[in-house]
């Protein structure tokens, strides 16, 4: 149905290129101009000030919660003021015995305004369908858990 690109460049400059000296740092291009500065994660020599792909992998998951979760308010009227998730991603070994992100937990805060503000048991509804329709969700062996704050 439509294709999503990302170029992502690293060049050596004049590093030695051995595991203990090469930069990790790189730049993901998105459409429309928006560049980001990648490297690995800290633990794995990287650059803490840079976005590293676990932690990309955890954002690109609940932000598609969250516009799912969005969208399906939205159609069923209700008013979303604000929508903030502290999510954290596990990197622990999976039953194949390989690191990978295992779980990933939403801890979404949300507001709403407006004369019709869900009740408790209807946002968990909401949850689970934005769940069940987020695309980054449906693509991924990840257990993701939806929590409060």
């Amino acid at each position: 149905m439509s294709e999503h690109k990302a170029r992502i460049s690293w060049q050596r400059g004049e590093r030695e290129f051995t595991y203990d000296a090469y930069s990790r740092d790189h730049t993901w291009h998105f459409d429309g101009g928006v560049v980001v500065a990648g490297s690995a994660a800290a633990a794995y020599l990287g650059n803490p000030k840079h976005v590293d792909p676990e932690e990309a992998f955890v954002a690109a998951v609940a932000s598609c919660h969250m516009l799912t979760f969005l969208a399906i308010a939205a159609r069923k009227r209700l008013v979303v003021e604000s929508y903030e998730d502290d999510a954290v991603g596990h990197l622990e070994k999976n039953a194949d015995g390989k690191l990978a992100i295992t779980r990933v937990e939403l801890r979404p805060v949300i507001r709403f305004g407006g004369a019709k503000a869900p009740a408790p048991n209807e946002v968990e509804q909401l949850h689970r369908q934005a769940h069940e329709n987020c695309f980054i969700a449906s693509s991924v062996r990840t257990e993701i858990e939806v929590g409060s704050a």
